[in-house]
């Protein structure tokens, strides 16, 4: 019974926050001059509105479920050249991660001020908080197509901006793979996403338990 509450609890959280990384790109979009976003469906919390609903919610789902990595979703459709700067275009990418920040501190908060324990819905909200800070990291990291990267190319000339794009794909496997496979790279990245949990008051031992607990077939 833990275990399928805990992976409900996980399941639809990072649904939630998968919207909630999309949806504040294109809010931000929206202010920022591209009002196409409404028009889109993009101001909600549908997540067949995306452009890519594999890239954004089928994608990540495995991720979590193979990994417990928290992959951030593939971005909506912004039609950059309606932003009024570039700033805009920055703030438009730096959302996602925003929202992943955000959703975590709360979570922290919660996990801070409420009788925690480590049966019920906890593990799996402590493994949900987790994710976010993981997904934070990754998604900052400045090489395509993360918005780390995105939040940069506005400010890069045109000619780079189109030889590094021809790679994104490619870089995107070496980072995935690096993670997965390299124990310096997968060591780095995950004590950089402890720390950044310990910080948040995010109790990482009740996060490892609720990933034990989420992947159950294990």
């Amino acid at each position: 019974m833990e275990k399928a509450t805990t992976f409900i609890v996980v399941i639809v959280g990072w649904i939630f926050s998968l919207c909630l990384h999309e949806f504040s790109h294109a809010v931000v979009a929206y202010y920022g001059g591209d009002t196409s976003v409404k028009d889109k469906g993009y101001l909600t919390f549908n997540p067949l509105k995306y452009t890519h609903p594999i890239y954004s919610i089928v994608l990540p789902m495995v991720f979590l479920l193979l990994g417990g990595i928290g992959l951030p979703g593939g971005a909506v459709y912004i039609e950059t050249w309606r932003l009024r700067s570039r700033r805009w275009e920055a703030a438009v990418s730096l959302a996602g991660p925003a929202s992943n920040l955000l959703l975590a501190i709360l979570l922290g908060i919660i996990l801070t001020f409420l009788p925690v324990n480590s049966t019920g819905i906890w593990p799996g909200v402590a493994f949900l908080a987790l994710m976010q800070v993981s997904a934070l990291i990754l998604n900052l990291i400045p090489v395509p197509p993360f918005d780390g990267y995105r939040a940069l190319a506005p400010y890069l000339n045109q000619q780079l901006q189109f030889n590094v794009n021809q790679y994104s794909n490619i870089i995107m496997m070496v980072v995935f793979v690096a993670l997965w496979y390299v124990p310096f790279v997968n060591g780095i990245f995950w004590s950089i996403v402890f720390q950044i949990s310990v910080w948040l008051h995010i109790p990482v031992l009740l996060a490892i338990q609720g990933l034990d607990l989420f992947q159950f077939w294990r």
